[in-house]
């Protein structure tokens, strides 16, 4: 199915299927980060080590808020002027936070921490905020392949396997940047 709905994509997640999106830079796959099975669908799909772990994007800061109690107020200012002074043509960031009990083993993959993305992306917002929460975001395309940059580069990847929530991309130019909270570490430039 395609939508250009974000209240019907985000009733595509909460019935455990898997979604094809427009992100800031790339065509992301999600689903619902506390379905398994979707989860499961999604590594499947890609051809991806569940080792990895994924992304979790959210459309707003009050989604993640509570993740980030268990940084210092200096890092904690830091992360969040990152994802709410940032411009719509600058490239996105994606923190490591300390991982709280109620993320899933399987997001982490075989790290203690969680990925976090805040998004400035229009569509995204809206599916995280119809979706009442943060969704799983990885990249659409097979490991090893280019991401997805169009909705026709999605569905060569995926056919008839995943929805699609239709729109177009944002003006950056290249996945965000992943960074440790705590240490600082640039994990992906």
């Amino acid at each position: 199915m395609m939508t250009t709905s974000a209240i019907e994509a985000s009733v595509i997640l909460k019935h455990g299927n898997v979604l094809a999106y427009p992100t800031e830079a790339v065509w992301g796959l999600g689903c619902d980060p506390y379905n398994e099975r979707a989860f499961q669908n999604i590594l499947k799909l890609k051809e991806r080590p569940i080792e990895k772990g994924v992304i979790l994007l959210a459309g707003h800061i009050s989604q993640v808020d509570h993740l980030l109690k268990n940084l210092n107020k200096d890092m904690q200012k830091k992360v969040v002027d990152s994802w709410s002074n940032r411009q719509p043509t600058e490239r996105a960031t994606t923190w490591l936070l300390p991982a709280t009990d109620d993320i899933p083993t399987w997001i982490k993959g075989n790290h203690p921490k969680v990925a976090i993305r805040v998004t400035t992306h229009p569509l995204c917002i809206a599916l995280c905020h119809a979706f009442n929460g943060f969704i799983v975001s990885t990249s659409a395309n097979k490991a090893g392949l280019e991401p997805a940059r169009s909705f026709p580069e999605a569905s060569y990847y995926f056919k008839h396997q995943v929805d699609y929530l239709n729109g177009d991309l944002g003006r950056c130019h290249e996945p965000s940047q992943i960074i440790d909270a705590e240490t600082g570490v640039i994990i992906r430039a």
